[in-house]
């Protein structure tokens, strides 16, 4: 499968640079696993650690699915994956995992479109305020940066690819 990742603008209005970072993300996310066997999804960084491809795209999805769904739609908690269950890989079915962050992330499309500012702040509440969609657009780019970071050193263990 070919990854579309496309490059931010250089210039833009707020919520389509935002929304474009976030896709970006997404983007690299699916190419650090593209072309890799469900065996080399499952490989870990350390013998003493959970982390992997696989346990990262189960993670990210269950972050698309609080952010969007729970605290910006107000739908009630029903995440498979939450916690720190997404790491735990080792009976997970691959297609299932990238179906549900592939639809977590098309979800999470549809809830910002019925947002019609990026102030608008989403059903759910932390520290006794609303949470508004720039923040949680701003805070799901800071969660797939970070973990794109420990993607890039999880695929270069495996097979030696690099970039960005």
């Amino acid at each position: 499968m070919t990854v579309d990742r496309v490059e931010p603008p250089l210039g833009a209005d707020e919520r389509t640079m935002l929304l474009a970072w976030l896709d970006y993300h997404r983007a690299t996310l699916e190419l650090k696993c593209d072309g890799l066997t469900d065996d080399q999804l499952r490989q870990r960084a350390v013998a003493a650690s959970d982390l992997s491809l696989l346990g990262l795209v189960r993670h990210l999805g269950s972050a698309e699915y609080l952010w969007f769904r729970f605290w910006l739609a107000g739908e009630t908690p029903n995440n498979p994956y939450d916690g720190d269950i997404a790491f735990e890989i080792d009976d997970a079915d691959v297609a299932e995992t990238f179906a549900f962050w592939r639809g977590e992330c098309a979800h999470a499309r549809e809830v910002v479109a019925t947002f019609a500012s990026l102030d608008d702040v989403g059903a759910g509440q932390q520290r006794g305020a609303g949470i508004s969609l720039r923040y949680t657009l701003v805070h799901m780019i800071e969660e797939y940066a970070r973990h794109n970071g420990h993607a890039d050193l999880l695929r270069e263990a495996i097979d030696g690819t690099t970039g960005d």
